[in-house]
């Protein structure tokens, strides 16, 4: 298998990655063939994944905008992927020039091209870190650097929760998160659902079962599941709803069924 000039070394190249997945989906260019191949078994079940992952980052970027207005100028993005086009750093800084955006993701590829897209960006940095662990971002340098806890940030978590099982005690990590965000501070939310599919569950859960092939289980929740992890943000209006419909920039008539797949959702802390 021939290793491509951008894979960082020392990373498996046979094993397939999330946010590589997620890169094809979108029409990226940073994936392996095993991503590939996961992707294309996963639409075998679900053909209109890549338009759920297209409505996930319209909100995305849709929410940072949100923030900008309600005055928020920092940014801590977990789960961040690799860099495609209308990332929030290029979203928030040419809404106001000088915020301020930390990167955070455990996938070595997406650390390297986020080192490589933020090159020259004083006002952008990527942390190499696990959700898991929230005190290893909040006490990283970078985080040091680019935030000041003090102010609102705007804390996302887009498409990152559904891979964290219970066992990993996702709500426990989001608590802990917005324990050390100031009063103001944004959550801005996606993910995954049965609820919304337009697909019967059984059909839709052979997607669910190559993510678990490939060792990163997807967690389908509720939408009671998924407003737990609200708990101590007030839910800014529309509330918990499917993607197009937060707060659209044009009527949603037009949308794709997939893209009204899963939740998305932006809360404040009180």
């Amino acid at each position: 298998m021939e290793r491509p000039a951008w894979a960082p070394p020392g990373i498996d190249i046979s094993v397939p990655s999330v946010s590589r997945i997620y890169d094809y989906y979108l029409g990226g260019s940073h994936n392996f063939e095993v991503d590939r191949e996961a992707a294309r078994k996963a639409m075998e079940f679900m053909p209109g994944l890549p338009k759920v992952m297209q409505a996930n980052r319209a909100f995305m970027r849709r929410a940072v905008r949100y923030a900008v207005e309600q005055g928020i100028t920092q940014f801590l993005d977990i789960g961040s992927g690799i860099p495609t086009f209308g990332n929030v750093h290029e979203v928030a800084q040419s809404a106001e020039p000088g915020a301020r955006v930390l990167y955070v993701d455990h996938d070595p590829v997406a650390v390297a091209h986020s080192q490589a897209v933020l090159e020259g960006n004083e006002d952008a940095g990527i942390v190499a870190a696990d959700l898991r662990k929230p005190q290893d971002i909040l006490t990283s340098p970078e985080a040091a650097r680019l935030l000041d806890l003090d102010r609102p940030v705007a804390l996302l978590l887009v498409a990152v929760l559904h891979f964290l099982e219970d066992a990993d005690e996702p709500e426990r990590a989001v608590a802990e998160l917005r324990d050390a965000l100031a009063p103001g501070s944004l959550l801005i939310l996606t993910h995954a659902s049965y609820e919304g599919i337009p697909l019967p569950q059984e059909q839709a859960g052979g997607a669910v079962g190559v993510y678990r092939t490939i060792r990163n289980p997807l967690v389908m929740r509720t939408r009671q599941e998924v407003t737990r992890f609200f708990e101590g943000f007030e839910l800014v209006e529309p509330g918990l709803v499917a993607m197009p419909l937060w707060r659209p920039d044009a009527p949603t008539e037009q949308e794709d069924p997939y893209a009204f797949a899963g939740f998305a959702g932006v809360g404040r802390k009180a």
